[in-house]
């Protein structure tokens, strides 16, 4: 498993260092200036890194069971994100996540007011904020939240 993530970062590296070689070269310059940009604007997706303590990852996917997945569910019903995702994979050392938490929005747009639009739901799905305090509070226990990333999918022409 490790050396199959080594080969395809390995080639991911020089794929990038290619790429990154090649735009250099004054012809490509004025050809993505001609052009634009490489890519087409997507989604945006917001993640978050989350490192389980060892052996329990399933502990902290059963606590997000209901709270996670209730709360995304009715997000994506009412129109508010567009998809999520968890996944789960090994470490690649003592300090790195193994779990990756990621919701889908249409836009950055998206973003404004979301805070407002989400706490019913949240109040719903998972109690009033003393609840979630608590529940925030218990899965200090099992996982650490080891940073978020808010970034926009491309699409490469």
């Amino acid at each position: 498993m490790k050396l199959k993530v080594a080969v395809l970062i390995t080639a991911f590296c020089v794929i990038a260092g290619f790429s990154g070689a090649q735009s250099l070269s004054p012809s490509a310059s004025s050809a993505t200036a001609t052009s634009g940009v490489p890519y087409t604007e997507h989604s945006v997706w917001n993640l978050s890194l989350v490192k389980t303590k060892p052996g329990l990852d399933d502990d902290y996917l059963r606590s997000i069971a209901q709270s996670f997945k209730g709360t995304m569910e009715e997000e994506k019903k009412q129109g508010l994100i567009m998809d999520y995702k968890v996944l789960i994979g090994d470490a690649s050392d003592r300090n790195d996540f193994n779990i990756l938490l990621m919701v889908e929005y249409k836009n950055m747009a998206a973003f404004d007011g979301l805070r407002e639009k989400i706490e019913p739901i949240m109040a719903k799905v998972m109690g009033g904020q003393d609840v979630q305090r608590q529940l925030a509070v218990k899965r200090l226990d099992v996982r650490e939240i080891l940073g978020t990333k808010t970034m926009r999918e491309v699409i490469l022409k």
